[in-house]
């Protein structure tokens, strides 16, 4: 069944115009969610395409284009820029920002990390960068649509920005919680990230963690990483290592993760923001990181070779 609201209004409630760069598995996300609430946004990206699906166990939503591929063709700046693309694809997307940005522009980071606001902010001068988690079950297929597989759900920071966000998504199929506490929580998600690492490493999808022999590896890994957490300021308690390692079993055993994907598609993986955080800050806070010192140069060298 499709569900199309057929309306063409890239605005929020109040009529901030609105735009998604990077209409990836989490930008086409995004764009389905404003699609069906009427609020669809310009789309902007390096792949022109005449619209996006977002699949879902109930049908298919089609958010119209066209996918913008010159940000020279922009003719007036948005209020509110959903910015989904990788962190390894930032400098091609900064002549986007550039041309949708103006002063008091919201740029909401739809990444990985917990470094989004010291990348992002120089690309966007004037601009308020907002952070935030990404907990969305999306993955793209072959035929250029995405699949989602359970509910979409941002945490950002209790800010003012952040009222934009809430919104620009209220009432649609994306949630929106704001975090008083946000570094704890960007930290959690970074420690599932960095964990995620393992499947890149060994070209196998959520079922690996079934593994005792995996198992213990990751949780000894989280720890080390929770470690270097606590340093930077997350309150995150001892169980935590733990829980994620039953997360991760809890999921589909076919389930990926972008890292994976990235790998098994020969593209750049974000190896640095998500697991090379944790021996950067390791080595800045005075804390040993052996297992982030065997696992970063692994996935770094899976990244970008040579050979």
């Amino acid at each position: 069944m499709e569900r199309n609201s057929g309306s063409r209004q890239p605005s929020t409630q109040d009529g901030t115009a609105i735009a998604v760069v990077g209409p990836g598995a989490i930008g086409t996300t995004v764009a389905g969610a404003l699609h069906e609430a009427g609020r669809t946004p310009l789309l902007c990206g390096r792949t022109a395409r005449e619209r996006l699906e977002l699949r879902d166990a109930e049908g298919v939503v089609t958010v119209p284009g066209p996918v913008r591929t010159d940000p020279a063709g922009i003719g007036a700046p948005a209020g509110l820029v959903f910015l989904a693309v990788k962190a390894t694809q930032l400098d091609a997307a900064a002549p986007w920002l550039t041309a949708l940005c103006r002063p008091g522009t919201v740029v909401c980071v739809l990444q990985n990390g917990v470094e989004q606001e010291a990348a992002v902010a120089p690309l966007a001068p004037g601009s308020r960068v907002l952070p935030s988690i990404v907990w969305f079950p999306a993955q793209a297929q072959q035929d250029g649509s995405v699949l989602l597989r359970g509910e979409a759900r941002l945490t950002l920071p209790d800010t003012p920005a952040a009222r934009l966000v809430c919104d620009a998504l209220h009432g649609t199929r994306c949630a929106v919680d704001l975090a008083a506490d946000f570094t704890s929580a960007a930290w959690r998600k970074l420690l599932q990230n960095a964990a995620a690492g393992l499947m890149a490493l060994t070209g196998r999808r959520a079922g690996v963690f079934a593994r005792a022999d995996i198992a213990r590896l990751a949780v000894d890994y989280l720890r080390e990483c929770l470690e270097v957490a606590r340093a930077e300021g997350a309150v995150l308690d001892d169980g935590v290592p733990r829980e994620i390692l039953e997360l991760f079993r809890s999921f589909p055993a076919d389930l990926g993760t972008s890292i994976l994907a990235d790998r098994e598609a020969g593209r750049p993986l974000e190896w640095d923001i998500r697991n090379g955080v944790v021996a950067r800050l390791g080595r800045a806070h005075g804390i040993p990181t052996p297992i982030s010192d065997v696992v970063v140069p692994l996935l770094a060298a899976t990244s970008e070779g040579p050979g």
